[in-house]
C-alpha cells in the first residue's frame, strides 16, 4: 500500500462518471479490476491511498495525471453550462483505458443502462476470464471470446450483441481490425473503420476512440448530450440546415476544440447526477 499526491484530482467523480464500468465503490474505497490486478483505492484530503501492485506510474498514466488539467479547463470554458459543470466536478479526469476492454465494453452498452452493462461485462468475465482472487476475474482476451461457445455467451446476457461480440473478437484475433494500427489514424479514418463493426455507431464509435485510444478530439453524443445541444444551443446558426446526431457531435468538435472530449465527459456527468436513477445510453 503505498500514496500518491495528485494535484486537481477527484476520485470519486472520475470513477462514478460513467466512462469506464468496472469498478464498485463500498464507503470510502473503491475496488476494480485491471488487467491481471484486483485494485483497491481510495482518497483522503486529496491524497490517493493505493492497494495494489502496480506501480505509481502506472496510476499516473491510467488515470491521466499528467494531464495539464488547468489548461483544459481554460480551452473548454465557452459557457456558463460548461463553467458550472467544470466548477462543481472540478478533478474529474478521463481515464486510458485497455483498447480492447474498452471496444467490448461499449459495444456492450447500446440501448442499455450502467447497471445492465455492468452486469454484462461481470458476467463476460466470469465465465470466460480467469480468476484473479475470490470473486475477481480478469476481461476475457480476444481469442476465448473468438472460439467461445454461444450457448455460453448467451448466458451473459448480452442480448443481439452476442453474435457482434464474437465477431470483433474474430476481426481481432486474424488480424483483421489492428487495435496497435488504429491508434495511429488519424480520428477520422479510426472512427471509420470501428464503424465497419456490426453494432458500431458513430456514438459507440466516438466513445471508444475518446477512452481506449486516447483521442480527445471525439465528442459522443449520446442521449444527454443530445439533450443538451437541443436545450441550449440548437438555435446556433451551426444548425440552420442540419440537427442530426452526427451534426451536433461535428458542432462539438469546433465549438470545444481540441479537449471536446473532456468538455462531452463534464457535460455528461452534470446532466446524469441530474437524472441518476435513468440513465440510457
Amino acid at each position: 500500500m503505498y500514496r500518491l499526491k495528485p494535484k486537481i484530482f477527484d476520485l470519486n467523480y472520475t470513477l462514478d462518471c460513467g466512462q469506464v464500468f468496472r469498478w464498485e465503490r463500498d464507503g470510502d474505497w473503491w475496488t476494480g479490476v485491471l488487467g491481471e490486478h484486483v485494485v483497491r483505492i481510495s482518497q483522503d484530503e486529496g491524497k490517493l491511498i493505493v492497494d495494489s501492485k502496480l506501480s505509481p506510474k502506472f496510476f499516473v498514466n491510467y488515470f491521466r495525471l499528467d494531464d495539464d488539467l488547468l489548461s483544459i479547463y481554460k480551452s473548454i470554458d465557452k459557457d456558463l453550462l460548461i463553467n458550472k459543470a467544470i466548477m462543481k466536478y472540478r478533478g474529474l479526469r478521463l481515464i486510458r483505458q485497455d483498447p480492447w476492454e474498452c471496444l467490448i465494453s461499449y459495444m456492450l452498452a447500446t440501448a442499455s443502462n450502467i447497471p445492465m452493462i455492468q452486469k454484462r461485462i461481470s458476467l463476460l468475465s466470469y465465465f470466460f476470464g480467469q480468476e484473479i482472487e475470490e470473486g475477481y476475474f480478469s476481461f476475457p482476451e480476444p481469442k476465448t471470446l473468438a472460439n467461445a461457445d454461444l450457448s455460453v455467451l448467451g448466458k451473459c446476457k448480452l442480448g443481439f450483441r452476442t453474435e457482434r461480440i464474437k465477431d470483433t473478437a474474430r476481426e481481432v484475433c486474424s488480424g483483421e481490425l489492428d487495435l496497435d494500427a488504429l491508434s495511429l489514424l488519424e480520428y477520422r479514418y479510426s472512427r471509420d473503420r470501428l464503424m465497419k463493426l456490426r453494432g458500431i455507431g458513430e456514438k459507440v464509435a466516438d466513445c471508444v476512440l475518446l477512452f481506449g485510444f486516447e483521442e480527445m478530439g471525439s465528442f459522443p453524443v449520446d442521449t444527454h448530450i443530445r439533450q443538451i445541444i437541443q436545450q441550449y444551443h440548437i438555435y446556433n446558426k451551426f444548425f440552420q440546415n442540419c440537427s442530426s446526431l452526427s451534426k451536433m457531435g461535428d458542432w462539438g468538435r469546433e465549438y470545444f476544440g481540441p479537449y471536446c472530449g473532456y468538455a462531452q465527459q463534464y457535460l455528461f456527468y452534470q446532466k446524469r447526477q441530474s437524472i441518476r436513477k435513468s440513465v440510457y445510453f
